[in-house]
């Protein structure tokens, strides 16, 4: 059975990030997903580790960024009763939990960096040290990481730590946005569609071509999850009709009319920008007589800004 047909996709890129990471699936390599958020880094680690040799084993996802501070190490290595206010009883810790299997760890770059020295003694010797206790005790547990950040300037701002940095990413693999893939929308939009209908028992909407345009234009700030939470809403509140880009929500309209053609058309030998728009200053200036107000209202600009750029390109005052 192939895990990665989970991955909805056919673009080179995607293509080329599945090939990788079958191979690293099939060792127990620790590997660093990278991505934006909504890309689908969780997917992609569950498709690893059910290719793996522990797909049968336990397989524990904990959010780091989602725990208070005061919290996470104890999460993930444990306590000793009575080694802190609250700890009534003795917790074995996620590491513990998760021995003979895999664990993800998504937004690895939240991790405190009181907690990131811990988990580097872990990769480099399979050790962990509870709260509270003075021997430490050896697991067996196989790392993914996730970040939505770029780690390497978090470790320029003294936010991680590079060795560890440098210990997570053995094997990096990096999920393009959604905007970088838009030739694999219509495949997620075929996919999402058809979840919704089986899910929710309800005709499936058709998305006409110029919606379709519509979507493929998009940034996308929120990936593949915005674009579930988009068919997920379209097939229940239009189902069984043709959605057109008038049915979209509103930031797909206004992202459409802002992209729309001024009607320029750049040269195909290209253009000097800075000549152009003294050019256009200058016949501004001629059309008003040298009136620098009106000439500011014809460019669009405000009349300081005229002021500047005249100044800019030695225009002589009239």
């Amino acid at each position: 059975m192939d895990h990665f047909s989970s991955i909805i996709g056919q673009s080179p890129a995607l293509d080329s990030l599945i090939r990788s990471a079958k191979i690293a699936a099939s060792t127990d390599v620790t590997i660093l997903i990278k991505g934006e958020t909504g890309t689908g880094k969780e997917v992609l680690a569950t498709a690893i580790q059910k290719s793996s040799a522990r797909a049968n084993k336990k397989f524990i996802t904990l959010n780091c960024a989602a725990l208070p501070e005061g919290l996470i190490e104890s999460e993930l290595f444990g306590h000793k009763k009575g080694a802190f206010t609250g700890a009534n009883t003795s917790t074995q810790g996620i590491f513990k939990a998760a021995d003979g299997g895999t664990l993800f760890l998504d937004e690895i770059n939240s991790l405190p960096l009181s907690i990131q020295g811990k988990l580097l003694r872990f990769l480099d010797s399979g050790e962990c040290l509870p709260i509270g206790e003075t021997t430490s005790y050896k697991v067996d547990v196989r790392i993914i990481a996730a970040t939505n950040t770029d780690l390497n300037t978090q470790i320029a701002a003294g936010e991680f730590r590079q060795d560890l940095y440098f210990r997570l990413n053995v094997v990096p693999l990096e999920l393009p946005p959604l905007a970088k893939r838009s030739e694999d929308i219509e495949y997620l939009i075929k996919h999402f569609l058809n979840l919704f209908s089986n899910t929710h028992s309800i005709e499936a909407p058709q998305f006409s071509k110029p919606a379709l345009k519509t979507l493929k234009a998009y940034k996308w700030p929120g990936n593949i999850r915005e674009l579930r939470n988009l068919c997920e809403r379209l097939s229940i509140l239009l189902s069984g009709r043709i959605i057109e880009p008038e049915n979209l929500p509103s930031e797909f309209r206004s992202f459409e009319n802002a992209s729309r053609s001024t009607g320029f058309t750049l040269p195909e030998a290209g253009l000097q920008l800075d000549i152009l728009e003294a050019d256009l200053i200058y016949q501004a200036l001629d059309r008003t007589k040298g009136n620098r107000s009106k000439s500011a209202k014809l460019l669009g600009l405000s009349r300081d800004t005229l002021l500047y750029r005249m100044q800019k390109y030695g225009f002589t005052a009239h």
